[in-house]
């Protein structure tokens, strides 16, 4: 333990994601022996990204927008739309460059341990966009692992009955991992070897 606001510090960084005490402290560290005007502007952009980032309004992707670049994009098609748990999601299937279509993000996905239902995320909003006649495909991309599986399991209960083509990610990503670290080529593959879970 450290003393006062270095241990405040320590405290904050390793409750951010995938960030533990010993990632922490040497985040600190490093924070505390850098220069004033690296610690500043550092300090600027986190306020910075807290006042200017928001929620697509249509999407949920993340933008600086009302609108995401993707829901912007005129030549993206509106047949198909990829539902993922996050923004990081949108941007791994991005890299692949296989899908021309829109995305979804939920938010999140279901998991009862962490109190985490299918109220608390955007699945409302998606039945509202399935509304739209242009949209024939839907694609569940969450990741493949427990919570991932359950969100899809519930997603493709609600969607099947509307008479819209459902499909899920095929295999090749590996189980319990998550899109975000998946590479290019893998991703690639699940994507272009997706199966129809409904017709």
């Amino acid at each position: 333990m450290y003393e006062g606001v270095v241990q405040d510090l320590i405290d904050a960084l390793s409750r951010l994601p995938g960030v533990g005490p010993k990632s922490a402290q040497r985040i600190a560290f490093y924070l505390v022996q850098t220069d004033d005007e690296q610690a500043q502007e550092l300090a600027n952009i986190l306020l910075e990204v807290k006042s200017k980032v928001r929620f697509c309004s249509v999407c949920g992707n993340i933008s600086e927008h009302e609108f995401c670049n993707i829901c912007r994009d005129p030549r993206r098609s509106k047949a198909a739309i990829c539902v993922v748990e996050e923004s990081k999601d949108v941007q791994a299937i991005e890299r692949t460059r296989e899908f021309k279509g829109l995305y979804h993000v939920l938010g999140g996905a279901i998991s009862p341990i962490d109190g985490i239902g299918p109220e608390n995320l955007r699945i409302k909003e998606l039945m509202a966009r399935l509304a739209d006649p242009e949209i024939k495909e839907v694609i569940i991309a969450t990741d493949p692992n427990l919570e991932g599986e359950a969100t899809a399991t519930y997603l493709i209960r609600m969607l099947v009955p509307l008479g819209i083509t459902v499909s899920r990610l095929a295999s090749g990503l590996p189980v319990g991992g998550d899109l975000e670290y998946a590479d290019e080529v893998t991703l690639g593959r699940a994507f272009e070897g997706r199966r129809i879970v409904s017709q």
